[in-house]
């Protein structure tokens, strides 16, 4: 029961993230998500059937300490933002913002709520807190095409930001191979302390446990 709401909590919390992408480009006028009809957060216009269902699946069903996923990407033209100098950053943070922002909700009602809710109740929004910071932090890490590394590039002068841009373009031609080759550093290198990290916060975010 835990692991098929644990699959649909990571499937709902990417496509919320991806959603926050289009309020925030469109609040920043650049109209496309909502003309593609990609700001709802009903799950069949993003859904990407290797990112949002075979590879969320694997690593719920396998219980695996990784949570990761990705659906379609929100479109949106950086020409048309009305901050030229931000907006990219702004529009990229948004969907880390919204994840965390869900984690910290859910996190106080675990520590808060336990005069009130029930223990599958509790239970359900530990878990909707967890996965949201996992994903949140997840995404600021500064590796393309991840939010991070869109927000430094973004985020640095102009003369760095064409270099950038260039190892972002190569790492997308890569298309999956690259994706495949940063989960296994990412498995070997970076998960044990991202994960400690991530558990320590929610320990903050929960309080001590009974």
């Amino acid at each position: 029961m835990i692991t098929f709401a644990s699959f649909a909590i990571l499937i709902l919390s990417i496509i919320a993230h991806e959603v926050a992408h289009g309020y925030a480009a469109d609040s920043l006028g650049d109209p496309t998500a909502r003309l593609a009809g990609r700001l709802t957060l009903n799950p069949l216009p993003h859904i990407d059937l290797m990112g949002s269902i075979i590879v969320p699946a694997l690593l719920v069903f396998s219980n695996s300490p990784i949570f990761f996923g990705w659906a379609k990407p929100v479109p949106y033209n950086p020409y048309n933002l009305s901050n030229r100098r931000w907006g990219e950053t702004l529009v990229a943070i948004a969907g880390c913002a919204t994840n965390l922002i869900l984690a910290v909700i859910f996190g106080l009602l675990v520590q808060f709520g336990g005069a009130f809710l029930s223990p599958a109740a509790l239970s359900l929004a530990a878990t909707i807190a967890f996965v949201n910071l996992f994903l949140g932090l997840f995404n600021l890490i500064p590796f393309p095409p991840l939010d991070g590394f869109t927000v430094m590039r973004s985020a640095l002068p102009w003369h760095l930001t064409a270099q950038l841009q260039h190892i972002e373009d190569r790492v997308r031609t890569g298309g999956i191979l690259s994706l495949v080759l940063f989960l296994i550093i990412f498995s070997y290198i970076l998960s044990g302390p991202f994960y400690s990290l991530v558990v320590w916060l929610f320990g903050l975010l929960t309080g001590p446990v009974a």
